[in-house]
């Protein structure tokens, strides 16, 4: 089983239908996964130090302080049920998530799905700007990548320029809001459904790869 996974670690319906996925694959386990994800950078405008996290949201959705909070406690809600954590009052800035994207790209295979949950913890959890080459750098090492070689390798062009034309590849391709996850290169699930939604499509995507006997 292919899954693509197109998602931005700012995004907290991402981290919530990323939970829902591997829930759905915990109880799954009709084959083997291979996971691939892909960057949708939501906003790379946003500089390496960041806007004040607030603010920026209110200005984005054009809402007042009081309807961002009943936002921020409605997604909150919905990652708690989820069994995520996504602490808003722990966020102060507003991030480019293009280092983390390219953390991800440059993780090896065995660790990649660790790193990426590292990252989505690191934002909700701990608020920490994932625009920072340090902070990048430090979840890297925490999973044994060499500090020296990544930065070096965070700082290489075609690094930069491949997460980049990446993420707008997604886009040219009709992939307009994430989550948004493709299974065998045919069943596509937008958004951050159930369990049991993503076990249907998983089903799905199975049925449509079996060879018809003629």
């Amino acid at each position: 089983m292919l899954i693509d996974i197109f998602h931005d670690p700012v995004c907290p319906w991402c981290r919530i239908g990323k939970k829902h996925l591997f829930d759905a694959l915990a109880q799954w386990q009709e084959q083997e996964v291979n996971i691939r994800w892909h960057p949708f950078i939501l906003d790379n405008i946003v500089p390496a130090e960041g806007y004040e996290f607030r603010s920026f949201m209110q200005d984005r959705k054009g809402i007042k302080a009081e309807e961002l909070q009943q936002i921020f406690d409605y997604t909150q809600r919905a990652g708690e049920a989820a069994g995520v954590k996504l602490d808003f009052e722990k966020i102060g800035l507003a991030v480019n998530t293009q280092l983390s994207h390219q953390l991800i790209a440059l993780a090896p295979a065995k660790i990649k799905n660790d790193v990426v949950e590292a990252i989505y913890r690191a934002y909700f959890e701990e608020g920490l700007n994932l625009g920072d080459i340090n902070v990048i750098v430090a979840i890297g090492t925490a999973y044994q990548m060499d500090a020296t070689e990544l930065k070096l390798q965070l700082n290489d062009r075609a690094v930069v320029d491949t997460v980049v034309a990446e993420s707008a590849f997604a886009r040219l391709n009709g992939i307009n809001s994430v989550p948004f996850f493709i299974m065998n290169n045919q069943i596509k699930v937008n958004g951050s459904h159930s369990v049991e939604v993503f076990l249907e499509a998983l089903n799905r995507a199975v049925l449509l790869d079996i060879p018809v006997k003629i």
